[in-house]
């Protein structure tokens, strides 16, 4: 059965960029806000380039341990088990680091030495130093702006990475993703895109994140399937991105306005 190819729009030649890196053996960095296209970018990569994808979603909670490896009790015996970035290196997968500033030191120690010249991973509790498979390729992405001071990459390790900026596409391109991804008709598409161009310049209302194109997406798969059109967008655009009655209050004006 062949796989068919996620949608993806490209908007500045970023599959030529991350296919570059990939033929010289180079991690990349994808930087952007949430819902901007990184994650479908990399799968959509990854089926262009016929490379099976590991993802693992980093969290402070996720340890060396947990991407390398560990001993497990199988019957009466004791057996090592590889971790997803282990299995990586070894088979020549993409492997995929999503909201990496979110992880743990000792995973970003683990992977430096995939991000160099030496494109080594080195076990410690088997004493062993495997490696890079020849196509294996090291990717991650990080949002720049959220917790801005808190969650932020380490400039020794920045620069171990090639690094390609994602923003929210201009509104034609935008629109044309809702058609695609929810079969939602032009007219539709476009208020739901003026609304989130509106509410992405309300500065004054101090949203901790703005309206993505996922949201947008949401919306457009609910109105296409036939939820009232104020609803759709209540639901998918203004609830999640605020808890406050009075922004939700004034968001929902706003977008009642519009649609």
């Amino acid at each position: 059965m062949i796989a068919i190819a996620p949608y993806y729009l490209e908007t500045q030649k970023e599959s030529e960029v991350f296919q570059h890196a990939f033929k010289n053996k180079l991690p990349l960095l994808i930087k952007g806000p949430t819902g901007t296209g990184k994650s479908r970018f990399v799968a959509y990569m990854a089926h262009e380039l016929d490379k099976a994808l590991i993802t693992i979603s980093c969290h402070e909670e996720t340890s060396s341990t947990d991407l390398i490896g560990r001993f497990i009790i199988k019957g009466a015996e004791t057996v090592w088990q590889d971790g997803p970035l282990t299995t990586a290196v070894k088979e020549g997968a993409l492997l995929y680091l999503d909201e990496v500033a979110e992880a743990r030191p000792d995973i970003i120690v683990a992977i430096h030495s995939l991000t160099d010249h030496r494109r080594e991973l080195f076990i410690d509790k088997l004493g062993l130093t495997i490696k890079a498979h020849e196509d294996f390729m090291l990717v991650a992405s990080f949002n720049p702006g959220y917790q801005k001071g808190f969650k932020e990459l380490k400039p020794s390790t920045r620069q171990r990475f090639l690094a390609i900026s994602f923003e929210y596409p201009d509104a034609k391109k935008e629109i044309e993703i809702l058609m695609n991804e929810s079969g939602i008709n032009k007219d539709d598409a476009k208020k739901l895109v003026a609304i989130g161009q509106k509410i992405r310049n309300l500065t004054e209302l101090g949203l901790a994140e703005t309206v993505s194109t996922r949201l947008l997406v949401d919306a457009a798969k609910l109105i296409e399937s036939g939820l009232p059109k104020r609803l759709s967008v209540n639901v998918a655009v203004v609830q999640p991105l605020s808890d406050d009655a009075d922004t939700i209050q004034a968001l929902n004006d706003l977008a009642g306005l519009m649609i």
